[in-house]
This record gives structure tokens, C-alpha cells and sequence, in this order.
């Protein structure tokens, strides 16, 4: 089974996809990670930051390639953003490309009220997060959504929206595991 977890910045995806990898023995991949150590393997980079300096050919290259690691890993549960908000408007986290090799399962997107998310970031020192409004928040989760739609549409994979709202973590765990059964 091949999953895909996808939520805006502090949303608290990383808590439910721990709790699924280990009950359902899946690994979970980064694919931002798996995207570095194939530039690198490659000669491309040497951080992770220059990554996004390269070409737009090469940048779809690193893509492909670990898209296509990542498949050969077997039952995995991929994190990743299904959106990712830029300067210049919303950018498509899983590009056709991505989604060709990768061929999830299911994707879920990971959501909560958007004055939850904001009171996280707010009191998370450990990151620099860009400041947003709740509101900001609401229409980043909206586009998600729109993204994630259209992933399936693409794959057949089903998407499942799991709420991970403050205090209610296990509740959130329950409804992934359901949908992975």
C-alpha cells in the first residue's frame, strides 16, 4: 500500500502518520529528503537548500527520480505537502510527473481548525514559519483539498480527510487507521 499524508505547517501530520507507520508497519518517507539524497547521489547539491536554485529540468529530474525511489521502497506512507504556498500564489506539492510514479493508494489530507493550527505555530519555538492569519490558514487547507481532488482524479487513489483538532489526536489516528484497513 502506497499513502500519501499531506497538511499545511503545523498541523500536526507528522503525530498521525507515526502512530499509522508503526501500527500498520509501513515506512515513512519524506519526500523532500528523498528529493536531496537523489540531487546529491546525482552530483547535483550539496545542501538541501540549493535544490531549489537548480533548473526547472532538473529540479523535475530530482522529482522523477525520487518519486521512483520511493516506489521501489514497497508499502510506504509518503509526507509530503499537497500544496506549497510561494510568493507568487500556490504551487502544485505533487506534480502529474511525481504522481505517475509514486501511484498512492490513498492520500490523506490532514486538517484542523484553522485558530488551532495558528495557536500551534504560535507557540512552536523549535521553527521559522511564515506569519498567517487563520484565515490564510482556512484558504492554504481549501487548496489542499482542491489539490488533492485532483491528484485522485489523476491516480484513482482515494482521498480521506482526517481532523486532527487540538486534544483529539487519537480520534485523528483512529479515522487514518480506518481507511487503512
Amino acid at each position: 500500500m502506497r499513502v500519501i499524508v499531506t497538511g499545511v505547517p503545523g498541523v500536526g501530520k507528522s503525530t498521525l502518520m507515526e502512530a499509522a507507520a508503526k501500527a500498520k508497519n509501513l515506512k515513512i518517507v519524506n519526500f523532500g529528503t528523498a528529493m536531496f539524497e537523489t540531487a546529491k547521489e546525482r552530483g547535483m547539491v550539496k545542501d538541501r537548500d540549493s535544490m531549489r536554485k537548480l533548473p526547472l529540468d532538473k529540479q523535475r529530474e530530482i522529482q522523477i527520480g525520487a518519486a521512483e525511489k520511493i516506489f521501489s521502497l514497497g508499502d510506504t506512507i509518503v509526507d509530503t505537502h499537497a500544496t506549497v504556498k510561494t510568493q507568487a500564489g500556490f504551487l502544485p506539492g505533487l506534480p502529474a510527473w511525481v504522481l505517475e510514479k509514486l501511484r498512492p493508494d490513498i492520500i490523506f489530507l490532514v486538517e484542523a481548525p484553522s485558530a488551532d493550527i495558528h495557536k500551534r505555530r504560535s507557540g512552536d519555538p523549535t521553527r521559522q514559519r511564515d506569519a498567517e492569519s487563520a484565515a490564510e490558514i482556512d484558504t492554504h487547507q481549501q487548496m489542499n483539498r482542491a489539490a488533492g481532488m485532483a491528484y485522485a482524479a489523476l491516480t484513482g487513489a482515494t482521498v480521506k480527510i482526517v481532523v486532527n483538532a487540538d486534544g483529539k489526536v487519537k480520534e485523528g489516528v483512529d479515522m487514518m487507521m480506518a481507511a487503512l484497513m
